[in-house]
């Protein structure tokens, strides 16, 4: 039977949560948002990031399916610390928490904020 449907799209994410003394844990899902909330809820007590409570966002990166997202998630628990690191700092210098901002109201739009465009 021949389908004239698209084919099905779905994200994958890799993942790294840190906890505050930046032990550091990487992940691989297909829905982030529930995954990190299971980490910053503890779901599972006896997990590795329960015990030594890694809940912070620090990093992930989107993929188009989960054998690409697996495929890094392996590589990069494959590196050093070192290495990892670098990563994390390369797109989050401060180690700030990417998810407290989900599901926060966004400010509507003001346009008499905007400054008068500049010349070259």
């Amino acid at each position: 039977m021949h389908s004239n449907a698209p084919p099905r799209f779905t994200q994958a994410f890799v993942y790294i949560l840190s906890s505050s003394y930046k032990r550091l844990y990487t992940g691989v899902t297909t829905n982030l948002g529930h995954r990190v909330h299971q980490h910053k809820t503890t779901a599972d007590p006896n997990s590795f990031t329960s015990h030594y409570k890694i809940n912070k966002l620090v990093y992930y990166e989107c993929f188009e399916n989960i054998e690409e997202a697996i495929a890094r998630e392996k590589q990069i628990k494959g590196w050093l610390r070192i290495k990892k690191i670098q990563l994390i700092i390369a797109i989050n210098p401060t180690w700030k928490d990417l998810s407290l901002e989900w599901g926060q109201p966004i400010a509507p739009f003001d346009e008499s904020r905007l400054g008068k465009p500049g010349t070259l």
